[in-house]
């Protein structure tokens, strides 16, 4: 941890130096400019015990780089939690104008409204359950292309399933690839007054891993899908959700979100359903919703962010107050598979000093019943945490 630490502060004093070196350069200039981020929280549950227990955590620490030349840009990011290194961001792209880009590498793809912030600057704290069960922002190898301007966002991705940063593609005898598309209408998406209605669909082969045949050669196995989600904390990792799909043969999503802003109040959510096709076998099915009413105690009115299609980050000295509710569906008996059900309910205060610190302090009762993952129980979460992200 400790040497994690110095290579991160050498790295950003290196990138540093860097993109004052070559801000003096002729157009197009060369720049490259760190980043990272560090996540300290803290928990108390209700009931403890069996898989909770009261305590700190720093689940997140990044470090990276941002760089640009012209119309082309990079990014790397690597994470550290709990013992692990990871890649996170890493990507290249090419701005065709002001309103289109394509972009290539490892990344999370635009699908729904959760695609508009990252994982640590979610309003509720956490990601609604249910986006992370239908792992409906995770991220994969693939291509983007997105079309922002006036009323219309839209992007189209292929790419192929995020276990192919981790393993090679001999490894899983058949790669799983997919296509997804996000479609915002926008009529308004200005300071103090945004109403916005989109779109996104999904669709993905399935999983493989390779396995030995009778023969002792190496094959692709029957297709499958994972699905699975904890309570929504970092400082303990309980299962609550889970669903194991066998003879799969693709996976289809659909998503309309919702999102209007008026002055320092605003309402946003989504709606998510599942199917997935199986071989011989009675298909499977998932849905769910969240809502988020969100309100400006001190401060001034929501903004809007184009490139992301959502609420911009609140400004300097502002205090918001965010009450969250989400239900999600992951058994169906009709297909024997019981993921679970579960309801959270949640009140969030999200403190931000300054466009790079921010303070939370989250209120949430959670429960789950109908799983194979959890027996059923609930649990009162009350958590904190101070952000640094730059």
């Amino acid at each position: 941890m400790k040497n994690l630490i110095t290579l991160a502060a050498a790295s950003a004093l290196m990138l540093t130096g860097v993109s004052t070196a070559f801000a003096a350069d002729d157009e197009p200039k060369f720049s490259i400019k760190p980043t990272g981020r560090m996540l300290l929280d803290g928990a108390v549950y209700m009931p403890d015990g069996d898989g909770f227990s009261d305590g700190v955590a720093m689940p997140d620490i990044r470090i990276g780089a941002k760089a640009s030349y012209g119309k082309w840009a990079a990014k790397i990011d690597v994470g550290y939690s709990f013992n692990k290194l990871s890649m996170k961001d890493v990507y290249m792209q090419y701005n065709i104008n002001d309103n289109m880009y394509l972009r290539a590498g490892y990344f999370v793809h635009q699908f729904g409204l959760q695609a508009a912030t990252s994982s640590s600057m979610k309003p509720s704290m956490e990601a609604p359950i249910t986006d992370t069960y239908f792992n409906a922002t995770g991220r994969n190898i693939g291509v983007e292309y997105v079309y922002d301007k006036g009323s219309i966002f839209s992007s189209v991705s292929v790419f192929s399933d995020g276990e192919a940063m981790k393993k090679h593609a001999n490894e899983f005898g058949k790669t799983s690839f997919g296509a997804m598309n996000r479609f915002v209408f926008r009529p308004w998406h200005g300071t103090g007054k945004v109403a916005q209605f989109g779109l996104s669909l999904w669709y993905q082969g399935a999983r493989h891993v390779a396995v030995e045949n009778d023969e002792g050669k190496s094959e692709a196995s029957e297709g499958y899908f994972e699905y699975s989600a904890t309570f929504p904390t970092r400082v303990c990792s309980v299962d609550m959700l889970g669903a194991n799909i066998s003879n799969a043969r693709s996976v289809f999503k659909l998503s309309p979100e919702w999102l209007v802003a008026k002055d320092r109040l605003a309402f946003e959510g989504q709606y998510y359903y599942m199917n997935v096709n199986r071989k011989g076998m009675t298909h499977y099915q998932a849905q769910g919703v969240y809502g988020h009413l969100r309100g400006i105690l001190i401060g001034k009115s929501y903004g809007y962010s184009h490139g992301d299609a959502g609420l911009a980050t609140p400004g300097p000295k502002t205090l918001e107050c965010v009450l969250g509710y989400n239900y999600t569906d992951a058994t169906y008996a009709d297909a024997g598979i019981y993921g679970g059900r579960t309801n959270d309910a949640s009140i969030t205060f999200n403190y931000y000093f300054n466009k790079y610190f921010l303070a939370r302090l989250r209120y949430s009762y959670t429960n789950v019943s109908s799983s194979d993952a959890m027996y059923n129980r609930h649990v009162n979460t009350i958590q904190a945490r101070l952000q640094v992200i730059f």
